[in-house]
C-alpha cells in the first residue's frame, strides 16, 4: 500500500478511541483533518489489520491501524529557476524594474504550477525584500498571469514599506496600453464602477454593486475598423480591473474570452490572450526620491495583432 512520496505510520488503536468511526480516529491520532481522513480512506491509503475499510466503520483497541499519507510539494514553495522572457530593465540596490511575459505569475499561489517572477530572481541571484508572505516577499505590486509588461520589485526592506505605501495611496503612475474591440463612446473618459467576484464563477470579476471601488481613466490613441487602441490609467489596482471595465462598457479587450471577446476576431489577429499591455511605470525613487519612470514595447504576439487591426482598415 506504500506508494512513492508517501509517509507511512501504523499505530495500534488505544482504548481511549475504542468504537469511534475511523476518519475521527486517524483525525485524533495523526493530526489530520476528518476531511484529509476520509479523502485518505476513500482512495485506499488506509488499512485496519491488514484490510481496507470505510470511513464509517469502527475501530476496536489493539487493532492496528495503517495510513500511507502522500506527500505533496507546497504550492507556496518558490522554485529558483530561470525564466525565458523575462528581461531586467533597471537594477539597484533599492529595486529591481522588469518586464513580465505573458504566462508568468509574479509569485506561487494554490492551483498555479507554472513559472513567476520570485523564482525567476531567485534563481538569477537577485537578493530581494524579505518583507511580505514568504512567497510574496518584495513584491509591491502584481500583474496578472494573462498580463505582459513592467512592474517594480523591492529588494531593500526600506523601499518595500516606501513603495507599498505608494501603491496604497495611489501615488504610482500606472500606464496600460488596451486594444479593445470596437469603439468606445466617448473616445474619452472614466469608468467609476465597483468590482467585486462574479456570483457565478470564482475565476471571473464583475461590475458589483457591493463590489470594491474601482476607478479606470482611459483614451482613444487608435481608431480602426474592428478596434480601438487605448491608453489606460488606473486609478485602482483591482484584479482584471481593465478586463472587467471594458467589458462593462461591451468593449471587451481583443482576445479576451473570459470577458466576452469575439474569438473570430481573435483567431483573424493570431492571438490567444487579452490584448492588454503595461507600458510604463512611474513612482518616487524610495532611495534618492527623484520621480522615475520606466517603459516596456509590445511583445511580438500584441504587435501582430495591432499590425492585422490596422492593415484591416
Amino acid at each position: 500500500m506504500t506508494e512513492l512520496g508517501a509517509d507511512h505510520r501504523s499505530l495500534p488503536i488505544p482504548e481511549s478511541l475504542a468504537g469511534e468511526r475511523v476518519d475521527a480516529a486517524i483525525a485524533q491520532l495523526f493530526g489530520l483533518s476528518r476531511t484529509r481522513a476520509a479523502d485518505l480512506i476513500g482512495r485506499g491509503l488506509v488499512e485496519v489489520d491488514g484490510a481496507p475499510v470505510s470511513k464509517s466503520d469502527r475501530v476496536l483497541p489493539g487493532s492496528s491501524l495503517d495510513v500511507t499519507i502522500p506527500v505533496t510539494a507546497d504550492p507556496l514553495e518558490i522554485k529558483p529557476e530561470i525564466v525565458e522572457g523575462i528581461g531586467i530593465i533597471h537594477d539597484d540596490p533599492a529595486i529591481v524594474v522588469l518586464e513580465k511575459p505573458v504566462g508568468v505569475a509574479v509569485h506561487p499561489s494554490p492551483g498555479w504550477t507554472g513559472p513567476t517572477v520570485v523564482g525567476h530572481l531567485v534563481g538569477a541571484g537577485f537578493r530581494i525584500a524579505t518583507s511580505g508572505a514568504s512567497e510574496r516577499q518584495g513584491i509591491v505590486q502584481r500583474l496578472d498571469v494573462g498580463t505582459s509588461g513592467v512592474m517594480v520589485i523591492a529588494k531593500s526592506e526600506h523601499a518595500y514599506s516606501v513603495l507599498k505605501n505608494a501603491f496604497r495611496h495611489r501615488e504610482v503612475d500606472k500606464t496600460y496600453h488596451a486594444l479593445v474591440q470596437g469603439h468606445p463612446d466617448p473616445h474619452e473618459g472614466t469608468i467609476d464602477a465597483p468590482i467585486g467576484r462574479h456570483p457565478k464563477s470564482d475565476w471571473k470579476f464583475a461590475v458589483m454593486a457591493d463590489g470594491r471601488p474601482s476607478v479606470t481613466h482611459y483614451s482613444t490613441l487608435e481608431a480602426h475598423r474592428f478596434a480601438s487602441l487605448l491608453e489606460v490609467h488606473l486609478e485602482t489596482g483591482r484584479t482584471h480591473q481593465i478586463r472587467v471595465h471594458m467589458a462593462a462598457l461591451k468593449h471587451p479587450c481583443v482576445a479576451d474570452h473570459l470577458y466576452g471577446a469575439d474569438p473570430t476576431l481573435a483567431k483573424r489577429v493570431g492571438l490567444e490572450r487579452q490584448w492588454l499591455h503595461a507600458v510604463k511605470l512611474g513612482f518616487t525613487h524610495p532611495e534618492s526620491g527623484d520621480y522615475v519612470e520606466f517603459e516596456s514595447s509590445y511583445p511580438d504576439d500584441l504587435a501582430h495583432a495591432l499590425e492585422v487591426i490596422r492593415g484591416a482598415d
